[in-house]
Order: C-alpha cells, then sequence, then structure tokens
C-alpha cells in the first residue's frame, strides 16, 4: 500500500476490523496521519512555488514567516517522536533560532511524515491506549497516550498551516484547500 492508502477491512491486528459499521480508532488514527501528509504536500509545494523572498517575508504572526511557522510545527513533531519512541528529544524550545532553508525543511518533513504513517501502522489498538510518560519542553511532566499524542500532532500541524494559509493570502496567493474532506473526497484511497 502506499503512503495514502489503508485498508479498511483489516485491523491492527492483522483480522477483520471490530467495528464493521464505524472506524475503529487504530483505523481513524492511519488516515489522520495520512490526511497530514497529505496536506503538508499541499502546502509546501505552494509556498515553494513563491516569487523570491516571499516564503521568509516578515508578518505579523506568532513565527515571523511561512518557513519558521512551518519549521515550528516539525520540532513539535519531533518533539513528539522523541516522546514515541522513548528517548530524549535535544530541544529547548518549540522551535529552532535559526530558520532552516525551505527545500531541507521539506525533505525532513516528507522523511517525518513516513515516520508517522509507518508509526500509525504498527501500532494495535491496545498500544494506541498505552500513555507514554514525558517532560515538557517548557517544564513539567506529561502524559499523554498515543492515540492522544497522534492525534495533537495531527492537529497541530493543520493549525499552523492555517496560518501559513493566511500568510499566504497576504502575499497575495491562493491558500490550496487541504482540508479533511477534500483529502477524504480526492485523495484517500481505501483498500
Amino acid at each position: 500500500m502506499g503512503l495514502l492508502e489503508l485498508d479498511q477491512n483489516t485491523s491492527a491486528s492483522g483480522g477483520a476490523a471490530a467495528e464493521p459499521h464505524g472506524r475503529s480508532a487504530v483505523a481513524s488514527i492511519r488516515m489522520l496521519v495520512r490526511y497530514k501528509a497529505w496536506a503538508n504536500g499541499i502546502t509546501f509545494p505552494t509556498v515553494m512555488a513563491l516569487p523570491d523572498g516571499e516564503a521568509l517575508r516578515p508578518r505579523p504572526t506568532r513565527f515571523g514567516n511561512m518557513v519558521h511557522t512551518l519549521n515550528h510545527a516539525y520540532v513539535v513533531d519531533d518533539i513528539f517522536r522523541a516522546h514515541l519512541e522513548g528517548r530524549r528529544h535535544g530541544y529547548t524550545a518549540r522551535n529552532t533560532d535559526h530558520t532552516p532553508p525551505l527545500a531541507e525543511l521539506w525533505e525532513s518533513v516528507q522523511a517525518m511524515d513516513r515516520w508517522y504513517v509507518d508509526f500509525a501502522d504498527g501500532l494495535s489498538a491496545r498500544e494506541l491506549g498505552e500513555v507514554v510518560r514525558f517532560e515538557f519542553v517548557g517544564g513539567g511532566q506529561g502524559g499523554m497516550t498515543r492515540e492522544e499524542i497522534l492525534l495533537h500532532v495531527v492537529n497541530h500541524g493543520t493549525y499552523h498551516r492555517g496560518f501559513v494559509g493566511d500568510m499566504l493570502y497576504q502575499v497575495p496567493a491562493s491558500s490550496p484547500a487541504n482540508d479533511l474532506p477534500v483529502f477524504l473526497r480526492d485523495a484517500y484511497h481505501r483498500a
């Protein structure tokens, strides 16, 4: 199966799906991480196609420009990946001091999206519900189930792609539709 494909008739353990009339949590998580990868695959090429300087042009937004906003989403993905892997991430903030080159960031994001898809594909329903303990970057202890972490990563990326969409309109440039219903209609392949 490809990055955007998921066999709807198979459970996490490889048997028949447990919920014949609805989507299981495992199937939903697997679909959502694919949605995240698809939406990034629309957003990054759009930003990369802007006239020179627009992606890094200072704008009135929390992270200053489009690329640094996208980098923040990547850093948070990387932090939570480390939590899921049970290792330290090494970040002292939720973004880096310097904005990486957009093409390099896009390569890193694609690799990260592949990791999340592969990780989600390997989880059972039991594993999805297990709590992962970690320390927040700003301090303090945290604990979330793997399902909650994956939902957070998907939601967080959507939130910040929305900021980038607003900045695209400031160029002015059009922001392509990257909502979940569009993904389900145009890109998601139920095997």
